[in-house]
């Protein structure tokens, strides 16, 4: 796949990622206590198929997986990413990590199969009311994206995103989730580059031009940074129980200045 997008596909992927944005912030204001996952998940899969676009978790199954039956990842306390939308209730005190994924447009004639261009993206989210510790994990982790975001311009690597995201959590005891990374975007929802967390050296010759799409999405834990998975298969948590959060966007790199956001939300702008 091409590492970079052309203005044609640019356009295609901003359009479909401020859709997504604003179909992301909406779930978020559904969680509450006594709400199941799955009701969260039918109502993405409407949202998404009602703008003309694909879910593009539901179903993917890459080498060795089953097929993922969700249109979200539906992450609960300590699990990181890919949790199985379910019957599951919602309860007072929990954290809840929503991952979304989009094909956009549906037969456009565009991208992969003629459907268009992938967006991911990714927040967590109260329910109800939560301890200060979850509140200052949700806090951090949204403002290392931030930062990561920041310094992903025209020139610089994929290494200096890792090194900002672990400059400013290691400081304050986090954990950082090393198997699990950000990723390119666009032709598909899981294209190279990776994109860590932290630092690595060899990323410093993957330099960010214009057209570059990726997405940056850091996962932090209060504990540990291992991971274990659920006999599901699929689903992620840490090892040692702790809270994770995970906040993510689909970024495009521009000629000047800081890159655009192409999954943000409405209360972003």
């Amino acid at each position: 796949m091409a590492y970079v997008k052309t203005q044609e596909e640019q356009d295609a992927i901003l359009k479909g990622g401020l859709l997504l944005g604003a179909i992301l912030e909406d779930l978020g204001k559904m969680v509450r206590p006594g709400i199941t996952t799955l009701e969260i998940d039918i109502e993405a899969e409407r949202r998404i198929r009602d703008v003309g676009g694909i879910p593009a978790f539901k179903g993917y199954a890459p080498s060795g997986y089953t097929p993922f039956p969700g249109t979200i990842c539906a992450c609960v306390d300590d699990e990181i990413v890919h949790g199985i939308p379910s019957h599951r209730v919602l309860i007072e005190g929990q954290i809840f990590s929503i991952d979304i994924g989009m094909q956009y447009p549906a037969n456009s004639g565009l991208g992969q199969g003629g459907n268009g261009f992938f967006t991911d993206t990714a927040i967590t989210v109260p329910v109800g009311e939560i301890n200060s510790q979850a509140q200052q994990l949700l806090s951090v982790t949204k403002k290392s994206l931030d930062n990561a975001i920041a310094v992903a311009t025209n020139g610089t690597s994929v290494a200096d995103i890792g090194r900002v995201i672990e400059r400013y959590i290691e400081p304050q005891g986090y954990g950082i989730v090393r198997d699990l990374v950000g990723h390119g975007v666009g032709h598909e929802v899981h294209e190279d580059p990776a994109v860590p967390n932290y630092y690595e050296s060899y990323l410093e010759k993957k330099i960010l031009v214009p057209g570059v799409v990726i997405a940056i999405e850091p996962m932090i834990t209060v504990g540990d940074y291992r991971t274990d998975v659920l006999d599901d298969g699929w689903t992620i948590v840490t090892d040692d129980g702790s809270l994770a959060a995970h906040f993510e966007h689909t970024i495009i790199i521009t000629a000047e200045g800081e890159p655009i956001i192409a999954t943000k939300r409405p209360s972003e702008k």
